[in-house]
């Protein structure tokens, strides 16, 4: 999609599963398996998705999904599956190399939107895994990947976090900006402090990568949150906010998780959002 200055669009690194309850909190099992059924270990399936922003003599890729350094027992009790979509098929179907990226925009610093920040290279060194990029993450949520709260510990992967900030290639963001003309960092706090959700607006266009404050399409209703966030309040009122300004703008929404539906917008009638139409991004 051409958004402004931009071409924009969605890729998907690979997938994988987590529990279904954690990812509905408090709604019941009967109203979420309708859209979203698990298998026998009440797991859902959950795309890992990117969004990837060219223009300007920028080639920006947002979140790089879990990566590929994981044990056996990982990739079991998570279902990471790379045998349909991995980040260089992905790319190369849009004539994009690893080398080209000159940003990388994370969301936050969670597993399965930073494990693909680096990579094994044939010594099995951890290296970069977008040499010529710089990454960009929220200062508080670094701060908040090296003590996280019982709650959110399994989250974070110290061996992934820890050689990307030595690589000193990370630049720390403090709150909303423009990261350049047309390309917005948004920064929400009730999943985890400090994320970034990042917007793209141009020619009455307007492109919004939910990240993990609306991970999937199925969370739209505004009291679907997730119970991995440790400010579930704050995601309600972060959600109303920016699906009320979705509907007024009728914005593009990009959801990081979704297995089926990448973008779509949304509506809202006697007082619940819902989604409208699917877009293709």
């Amino acid at each position: 999609m051409r958004v402004g200055a931009y071409e924009v669009n969605t890729i998907e690194t690979g997938r994988f599963r987590l529990d279904g309850g954690a990812m509905f909190g408090v709604v019941p099992k009967v109203l979420w398996e309708r859209t979203n059924p698990a298998d026998d270990k009440n797991r859902i399936s959950m795309a890992l998705r990117s969004l990837l922003i060219r223009g300007n003599g920028r080639t920006i890729l947002v979140d790089c999904g879990a990566g590929e350094k994981w044990s056996p027992k990982q990739i079991e009790m998570y279902a990471i599956d790379h045998s349909q979509n991995d980040m260089d098929r992905s790319l190369a179907k849009f004539g994009v190399s690893r080398e080209d990226v000159t940003d990388v925009v994370l969301t936050h610093l969670h597993f399965d939107h930073v494990g693909g920040a680096t990579r094994y290279n044939e010594k099995r060194e951890v290296v970069l895994s977008f040499p010529n990029a710089d990454y960009l993450v929220q200062e508080e949520n670094l701060s908040h990947a090296h003590a996280p709260s019982e709650k959110d510990r399994a989250s974070f992967i110290e061996s992934t976090i820890e050689p990307l900030q030595s690589s000193r290639r990370i630049k720390l963001l403090k709150g909303d900006r423009d990261l350049i003309p047309g390309v917005q960092i948004v920064v929400t706090h009730g999943h985890t402090p400090g994320q970034n959700l990042v917007k793209v607006s141009g020619d009455k266009k307007t492109i919004l990568f939910c990240g993990d404050t609306i991970p999937t399409a199925s969370h739209i209703p505004v009291p679907y949150v997730m119970g991995f966030d440790l400010y579930p309040m704050t995601t309600i009122e972060e959600k109303k906010k920016l699906l009320k300004e979705a509907v007024e703008e009728n914005w593009t929404l990009v959801w990081a998780h979704d297995p089926d539906t990448a973008a779509c917008t949304v509506q809202c009638k006697d007082g619940r959002y819902s989604r409208r139409g699917d877009v293709v991004v």
